[in-house]
């Protein structure tokens, strides 16, 4: 069974830090590039970050650039976010999701409030 669940996510003052992480089970997760998404209140979800099969490379959105560092270990099929300097605008539900979409996470909260 495929499983990719998300945790981490919570309630977090602006300028504040976050360690998002993802669990996959049930498919040879060192074989797909992933990607974290992000879908704030009333928008669509958008990729944010990207990280390829062997971590050689990653990519992030304008908005996140800078402040968001993906990374993964393929030994324990785990992939992280690490969230810097939250701004209000970050808050959403964070997935965690194979670069192809083919797979997906239920997602994780982040809601960045004073």
């Amino acid at each position: 069974q495929v499983q990719l669940v998300e945790s981490g996510g919570g309630l977090v003052q602006p300028g504040g830090s976050l360690r998002l992480s993802c669990t996959a089970s049930g498919f040879a997760f060192s074989s797909y590039a992933m990607t974290w998404s992000r879908q704030a209140p009333g928008k669509e979800r958008e990729p944010i970050a990207r990280i390829t099969r062997g971590s050689l490379a990653m990519d992030y959105a304008d908005s996140v650039r800078g402040r968001f560092t993906i990374s993964r270990d393929n030994a324990n099929n785990m992939v992280y976010l690490h969230i810097n300097s939250l701004k209000p605008d970050d808050t959403g539900v964070y997935y965690c999701c194979t670069d192809d979409s083919k797979y997906m996470g239920q997602g994780t909260q982040v809601t960045v409030s004073s």
